[in-house]
């Protein structure tokens, strides 16, 4: 496996993409695959235990660099390895690989840096310096590279020879850059390479919408055997054109070579897993007393001060969510919690909160009527957000936070804020407007926490409405909002009833295994029967 991001390792998660790398191994070995993993060092990685086993040169942007490879044993999966690729260009910092970019440049730092992770894998395989495996299995854009070596690049057409997926994690990001013309393009990755390119193969990377520009994430899906999405409906939702202005999000641009691959019958739509620990599953599930609400209320604390010890100056969001939290501590003191918790655990992108940023026809945002509807109806409820990304989208929860009491909004990430949010909360909002699988719904409902959520992707596939949560539809963004207020009011009617524990208890024995989805991997995407 080729990735940018491995759970199993501190420091190198940044989305859900390294769950996946940190869990799919230990599922494949359960039947019968090893699956190792390499990536960058990002310059730390090594100091996990890694030793050096090699040296290599790579002819990258017109100079010959030095890489160096360490391995290092899995440290979840018995004789699995993990190798990693050490060089200045992919230094980074814990929980950081990668880069902003800018407006007029995106993805230029990291679309280089993993250009040159697709030739250096490649390079590392063809000389043997790590050994060839059976099947290469490529994650996300930033590997789309190396299906193009694969396939074009004469130095690397030994790896024709194996099996090539691709797996997409998040299609709308695409890592697009210019064909030339651009230290970041191309043409200054791979110059020998790109004189050579005839006008067919040229086709087969260039972006559809712009015929100046190379588009890594259709290398992939044009040119691996098999191309793998992480959920059926998701599957069949990039098949269709992306209509934004109708609030719905599938192919963005790259529709069309995903029906001609799925024509072949090699588009494959598989769910990710979430694991499932005995001692959790075990824990039967109960209203949040005083206890959980203290304990919630010193994950925030611990999260706050954490987040300063990065910071030369408080900022604002924090100062809010701190004055909250003190609220909250004497609420707690008189022995008073929330009746009704809401919840979202999240990226900060419009993906996961465009809805919720929507203005109605009254001139209020959905979230703003949310936390109105939330006051009417449930005056001691709360609603949690955790979540970082987008400072724009930062800007306008801040604003709301600061003018809700009831509303608590902690801009960034702490791991066991996000489990307790899970484990106490009594509803998980995640109204994204695209979702290719999704995390924290199955997370969340491992609990017995039931989650609200648009019924697009991998929570189409993932909630049942009406049975273990809530899932609402709209045809266009305004009519989703909508949608979404009118199910939460369902919800709120509901809570505390016969029907409630109904649904947290079916949401509770709700299972997304791994090892039954390694199965659908080893017989469907890798073809072993």
């Amino acid at each position: 496996m080729v990735a940018a991001e491995n759970g199993a390792l501190k420091g190198a998660k940044v989305g859900g993409m390294a769950d996946v790398i940190r869990d799919l191994p230990q599922a494949l070995a359960g039947v019968g695959i090893q699956a190792d993993v390499i990536m960058p060092s990002y310059g730390f990685l090594t100091a996990q235990g890694a030793k050096q086993i090699g040296e290599f040169d790579v002819s990258f942007a017109g100079r010959h660099e030095l890489i160096k490879l360490y391995w290092l044993a899995h440290p979840l999966v018995p004789g699995a390895n993990i190798y990693l690729l050490e060089h200045g260009l992919w230094q980074s910092i814990p929980g950081q690989i990668y880069s902003q970019g800018t407006k007029d440049r995106p993805f230029a730092d990291d679309a280089t840096k993993f250009a040159f992770l697709c030739v250096s894998v490649a390079k590392a395989l063809v000389t043997g310096l790590v050994p060839m495996p059976q099947l290469l299995h490529l994650h996300d854009w930033h590997t789309g590279c190396l299906a193009m070596l694969r396939a074009l690049a004469p130095e690397y057409q030994a790896l024709q020879a194996i099996e090539c997926v691709f797996s997409i994690h998040n299609l709308a990001l695409q890592g697009i850059r210019p064909l030339g013309h651009d230290a970041s393009s191309f043409a200054a990755w791979f110059p020998s390479l790109f004189a050579h390119l005839d006008v067919t193969q040229l086709a087969d990377i260039i972006d559809p919408r712009y015929p100046h520009c190379i588009n890594p994430m259709r290398m992939g899906i044009r040119l691996a055997d098999r191309v793998h999405l992480v959920s059926p409906t998701y599957a069949k939702e990039v098949l269709l054109p992306s209509q934004p202005e109708r609030g719905f999000f599938g192919g963005e641009g790259l529709e069309a070579d995903l029906q001609h691959k799925a024509d072949q019958g090699r588009v494959l739509g598989i769910l990710n897993g979430c694991d499932y620990p005995q001692a959790l599953t075990k824990k039967s599930f109960k209203r949040m007393g005083l206890a959980e609400f203290t304990a919630l209320l010193s994950d925030i604390e611990s999260a706050l001060v954490q987040w300063q010890a990065t910071q030369s100056q408080v900022r604002g969001v924090d100062m809010i969510a701190f004055t909250r939290l003190q609220a909250l501590w004497r609420q707690a003191s008189l022995e008073a919690f929330p009746a009704f918790l809401l919840t979202s655990v999240g990226r900060l992108t419009d993906q996961k909160v465009l809805i919720l940023r929507h203005i109605l026809p009254s001139g209020l945002s959905v979230l703003e009527t949310l936390l109105l509807q939330l006051q009417q109806t449930q005056p001691n409820a709360l609603f949690v957000l955790l979540g970082s990304g987008d400072p724009e989208i930062g800007q306008f929860f801040q604003t709301l936070a600061a003018k809700y009491a009831h509303f608590v909004f902690l801009q960034g990430y702490h791991e066991a804020l996000s489990q307790c949010l899970y484990q106490y909360g009594d509803l998980l909002l995640m109204p994204s407007s695209f979702e290719p699988c999704g995390i924290s719904q199955m997370l969340a409902m491992r609990s017995g926490q039931p989650c609200l959520v648009h019924g697009v992707g991998g929570l189409q596939d993932t909630v049942e409405d009406g049975v273990d949560g809530f899932v609402f539809y709209g045809e266009d963004i305004k009519s989703q909002g909508e949608a979404l207020l009118a199910k939460l009011a369902e919800a709120l009617e509901k809570f505390d009833s016969s029907d409630w524990t109904q649904l947290k208890r079916k949401a509770k024995a709700r299972r997304f295994d791994w090892r039954s989805i390694a199965l659908d991997y080893k017989k469907q995407l890798y073809n072993i029967l």
